[in-house]
Order: structure tokens, then sequence, then C-alpha cells
């Protein structure tokens, strides 16, 4: 979920494939990296883990569909924030900015520096948290300096990333299993695993993972013929993303145990040593901790430039609105830094990962369930009554989710619901702000 800014910089209009490689640099990040240690620890069968990956691309399929319709009805940039506070209250719209804030790009850079230290280890290295927060000040600082600087910096990694993917892909398939017996398991147990509680809090992580499906949706106004380019930008890149996540886990699965992937984070590493041994497997770890510094530099460029949007808008928020001499916004820049650092200390990796994507899941309900508002005569691309049954289907699976997150990780739940509530705080002082000192 590495995000691409830079591209829309210095040109007016972007076309679709611009638009569709937004997507699929935001999308491909930390999640597909890390994800399948936790659904390996419950679910055994290799039907059931790939049905995950692909119920997460048929979600964001889905999604994919609606912010198309949204962004012609609305058509302004900003996504969220737009959508919720046009369609129910400004409160909503006020949520989703201190949300994407605080969880949706910050978490993110925080799990992408702990996922780093995971798979440094295979060199011997023993860095801890101060090793993430070290890259992450590194980062910030990188970002701080130069803006043409950082845009090429950022280019380079985000090709790096898609060219990488699909080497580990075409090796992992050409190769033979060497281990006995792999973690691949075909047989009819998947019938009673897709029935578990498990196989719900694992979708959690599978939708963390295919966060950003939206991400062109942010920058409609800046996209070329957005009614035919965004549509097609959306569902490329969704497509695109989802048979890369299901071919890699198979590939993850093929070569390595089950027992050896369980609960484990770093699971490419684990899979490719049996591939490419203990010496081959470190440029494994090198890409991916490379990769993964693309993922870091990304959401903080693109989330400290809509931090500042939204700093403009409310008096709370507004110490992070300047920018500087170079049109960079400092300020948000190290907000976002400061509490990337300071959601490392909330837990371990699959604590600050669970609860970001619970938060993250309630969000895309609110934003989603804001498609049953659109008149059947303003419908674009489905234009008959068919298309409510996609935001349906989408709220169904949602709440699904978010019950069973819930119920078996109540304590990361109730933390992720414990950050909207303080959000909520924030909009009543932002509100008693506005009115007690209005703008001149």
């Amino acid at each position: 979920m590495a995000l691409l800014l830079f591209i829309t910089m210095g040109k007016l209009k972007i076309g679709w494939k611009t638009a569709t490689a937004l997507v699929v640099s935001n999308m491909i990040g930390t999640g597909v990296f890390t994800s399948l240690g936790y659904q390996i620890a419950d679910l055994k069968n290799t039907y059931s883990i790939l049905l995950l990956w692909l119920i997460g691309g048929f979600l964001a399929l889905i999604g994919a569909f609606i912010y198309s319709e949204l962004a012609s009805k609305f058509k302004e940039s900003g996504g969220d924030y737009i959508y919720l506070s046009r369609t129910y209250h400004p409160v909503l719209g006020y949520l989703s900015s201190w949300v994407s804030l605080f969880v949706g790009f910050s978490a993110p850079i925080s799990l992408a520096a702990l996922a780093m230290i995971k798979y440094l280890n295979v060199y011997g290295l023993d860095l801890g948290k101060e090793f993430a927060i070290g890259i992450i000040l590194v980062v910030a600082i990188f970002q701080s300096y130069s803006l043409n600087l950082s845009s090429k910096f950022q280019n380079v990694f985000t090709v790096l990333k898609v060219v990488f993917i699909l080497l580990l892909i075409g090796l992992g398939l050409y190769f033979v299993p060497s281990i006995e017996p792999n973690a691949i398991v075909l047989d009819s147990s998947w019938q009673n695993e897709i029935i578990l509680p498990a196989f719900a809090t694992s979708l959690v992580y599978v939708t963390f993972a295919y966060t950003g499906w939206n991400s062109a949706s942010y920058i409609v106004g800046e996209i070329e013929k957005p009614k035919v380019n965004l549509p097609k930008a959306l569902f490329i890149g969704v497509i695109f993303v989802t048979i890369s996540y299901i071919l890699l886990n198979f590939v993850f699965l093929k070569h390595a145990s089950s027992a050896s992937l369980s609960l484990q984070e770093d699971v490419a590493n684990i899979a490719f040593v049996n591939v490419l041994g203990p010496n081959g497997v470190k440029w494994v770890s090198l890409f991916i901790a490379l990769q993964l510094i693309a993922t870091i530099s990304g959401y903080l460029w693109i989330g400290s430039r809509l931090t500042q949007a939204t700093a403009k808008e409310n008096k709370l928020w507004s110490f992070m609105a300047p920018a500087n001499k170079n049109g960079i916004p400092l300020r948000a820049i190290w907000v976002h830094t400061a509490i990337s650092i300071g959601l490392i200390f909330t837990g371990d990796f699959e604590v600050i990962f669970t609860y970001t994507s619970f938060v993250l899941q309630i969000l895309a309900t609110l934003a989603i369930s804001t498609a049953f508002f659109i008149k059947q005569d303003q419908l674009k691309i489905i234009k008959s009554k068919f298309f409510y049954v996609l935001p349906a289907i989408f709220l169904a699976f949602s709440l699904y989710i978010c019950y069973f997150v819930l119920m078996q990780k109540t304590k990361e739940s109730l933390f992720g619901l414990g950050i909207i509530v303080l959000g909520l705080i924030l909009f009543v002082f932002d509100k008693r702000i506005r009115l007690e000192k209005p703008d001149k």
C-alpha cells in the first residue's frame, strides 16, 4: 500500500495508465507480506486461504464500481471526506480525515517499519523498535528536504515494487518445492473452515492488504475524462493486484510448511529460503525492505498532503496548513511522523495490524453506504437497480468481519473504537473554536 502522489505533480491531468499505477502502488505494501502467518495459524486448507484473498479482491472490485459512481456524482477530489460530509453530516467527513491522519496513513507507516525489522533479521541483525523509529525519521527528513528528489526516489522504488513482486511469483511458480510436506492442503476441510470465526477475523487482515483501491478517487479532479478513466484505472488496478495476491500467497504456501509460517510476519523469508537458500533469501529480504521504505515514503507523502488540505478547513488542525517556500507541508509531515512513532509503542505488530484494519473497515463501511443515496438516473456504469445490490453485498461482508473481529479481538477493537471517539471529541472542540473565532 504505497502511494504515488508524485505522478500527479507538474501535470494538470493524468490518464488511465497513470491512475492505474496509482491504484496498484497504493495497494501493494505491508499486508501481503505479513498476513498469511496470522491466517494459517487457524486455517490450514489452501482453498480457505486463497478464498480469503479472492473475497478481498471481490470486495475491492465492488468498491471500485461504487466509488466510480460516487466520484461521478460528486465530481470533487477528496474521496471519503466528500462522500460522507455531503451525504450524511460534516462530523463523518471530519472523522474520515481524523482516521486518515491517525490510522489510515500513520499506522501503515508504523507497520511497514516494524515489518522491516522482521525481514532484515535474516542478516543476523538484532533490530528493535529503535530501528523502526530511525527509518521513519530518516524518510521524514528526506521528504522535508527536496520535493524533486523525493519524487525521483518514490518513482524508482515504486517500479521496483511491482517488478519485484512479479519476479517472486515467477520464481515461486517455476521451482519445485524442496520441503515435504509443504503448506498446500487441498481436501474438503475448507467447507468447515469458512464458517469459523477465524475466517472472518482473517478477512480483516486481507481487506487491509487491499486498502488503497479507492486511491484514485482522492484525485478525481486531476484525472482526464474521469467518467471513463477512473473506472478503468480502478478495475484494472484491482484485478491485477488480486491475481498477484492470490499467486503470491500460493507461492508462500508451496515453499513452506504450515508450522513454519504460523504466527510469523516474515512469510516471504520463510518460503524463499527454501527456494534460494540462506544467501539467496537475503536478496529477497533486502528488496522487501526497500519496497517497504517506498510504502513509508508514499504514506507519509500523500497523508501529509491530505492532512494539510483538511487543516485549511478546520481551526484545530490549522497549524498543519502552512507549507514552506518549496511547497512542502513540513508541519503535517512531522505530525504524521510523530503519530507513527507513537503508535509503535501501542503494541506489537499484530495488535497495531488488528486495530488499524478494524477502524479502516468501519470507515469503508460508512463510505460505501453513501452509494444508497445515488439516484438511479445519476448512475453512469450500472444503470439499473442491480447497482444497489453491490453496496448491500459489501456492507454484509463488512459487518460480518467487524462483528467477529470485535468478538475475537475485543481489546484491539476497543482501542480502535477509542480512536474514533477521540475524533468525535476533537470535532466538538473544533466546532466550538469555529463559533468563537469565526473566519474574518
